[in-house]
């Protein structure tokens, strides 16, 4: 009987042990005299990437404790009234520890969970590497001031060397903790920094644990791959030899002109704006080309990323633009510019009258040089 009473004392432990906590507790102590009542405020990042307030709690004898429940682990701040800085800390179920000295929140020792266990120690680990960029940064400026030329130069190969070791080390970090929400955090940073291709950040992504796909961050990432892998795709298509995607868009008068429907011996598909004021400036030197080398076939098609078409309209009229113009009048978010890759204005493309990418980004003489050359 005693033995039956044991073994079942023995499982009901293990199994108390294998229960996964229903809600978080985060007890935190703040060194250092801080007021009684002073607010201490959980804070997430919101969809415009502004914090937002979660709990609010006051501090006591430099404690406070915040609990609830999350389905799935997410990165939080913790900042307190009147004090510099905030805490880094993971929310998930369990028991979380958080302590900080007043003047340097940001340096919080927070344990007691297994996404913040890696956390800290992902932090520890890059620590050493970003003190030493730092030290690099200081020499490199002390060297500037000297006029130092040669330090300066061996310097700055110092810091790509450690910016390369920098990337390595979260590579590596990244494959060996699929079940850390810092890892979809450093895929997500890699994503939008563009370091990883669309393939290499799906690999990464595709070795995450389930729980940390069920992650905002995970989420976002794959909104992110979509948008890159798009990208990289017209990327691809509106290289210099690839056939010129086809478009059709509205003229000002709201008519329908298809790309097919223009093209010469030579053609420039035009990106601008007029609030452009890089796209103003150049718009002379493209009118002067324009006049010269019409009649021996060349066209050009302008894509105005304007917001209104009365200020589309106007800088046509007031820039002496007599050539073909299109536009859905929605900014960067106008679907010709994300086909051929734009984000960024002035932009062109010159064609041959295959409609074959033969030059991309062509201004000032450099312009006038290839269509004379195609063309003479």
């Amino acid at each position: 009987m005693k033995r039956i009473v044991a073994t079942l004392s023995i499982l009901i432990g293990l199994s108390a042990c294998n229960q996964k906590p229903e809600g978080y507790t985060v007890d935190g102590n703040i060194r250092g005299e801080v007021e009684n009542g002073t607010n201490v405020y959980l804070r997430a990042v919101g969809e415009n990437g502004q914090p937002v307030d979660v709990d609010t709690t006051k501090l006591e004898n430099g404690k406070f404790t915040f609990t609830g429940k999350m389905d799935a682990p997410e990165m939080h701040y913790l900042f307190v009234e009147n004090l510099m800085g905030y805490a880094p800390v993971i929310l998930e179920n369990g028991t979380i520890q958080l302590s900080a000295q007043k003047d340097s929140l940001g340096m919080a020792e927070v344990k007691g969970t297994p996404q913040n266990e890696t956390f800290t120690d992902y932090m520890e680990q890059s620590k050493e590497l970003t003190l030493r960029a730092q030290s690099i940064q200081q020499d490199m400026q002390q060297a500037n001031v000297s006029r130092d030329t040669a330090t300066a130069i061996s310097l700055r190969d110092e810091m790509q060397e450690l910016q390369e070791t920098y990337k390595n080390f979260e590579l590596d970090y990244i494959k060996q903790h699929p079940d850390a929400l810092i890892t979809a955090l450093l895929i997500d940073r890699a994503v939008g920094t563009r370091t990883v291709t669309a393939e290499e950040a799906q690999t990464m992504y595709d070795a995450l644990s389930p729980e940390i796909k069920n992650t905002k961050i995970a989420k976002s990432i794959m909104e992110k791959l979509d948008a890159q892998k798009k990208a990289e795709e017209n990327e691809k298509n509106t290289s210099i030899g690839a056939k010129a995607p086809e478009f059709t868009a509205p003229n000002p008068d709201g008519k329908d002109v298809a790309l097919a429907d223009v093209l010469g011996k030579v053609t420039l598909i035009d990106f601008w704006a007029a609030w452009c004021k890089p796209c103003r400036a150049e718009n002379p030197n493209v009118v002067s080309v324009y006049n010269k080398y019409h009649d021996k076939g060349l066209n050009i098609i302008g894509v105005s990323l304007d917001r209104t078409a009365d200020a589309w309209k106007k800088a046509i009229e007031d820039d002496g633009l007599t050539w073909n113009h299109v536009s859905h009048v929605a900014y960067f978010n106008d679907p010709i510019a994300k086909l051929y890759n734009v984000n960024a204005i002035p932009a062109a493309f010159l064609l041959d009258e295959n409609g074959v990418i033969i030059a991309k980004n062509l201004r000032g003489p450099a312009l006038e040089e290839k269509v004379a050359e195609l063309l003479n």
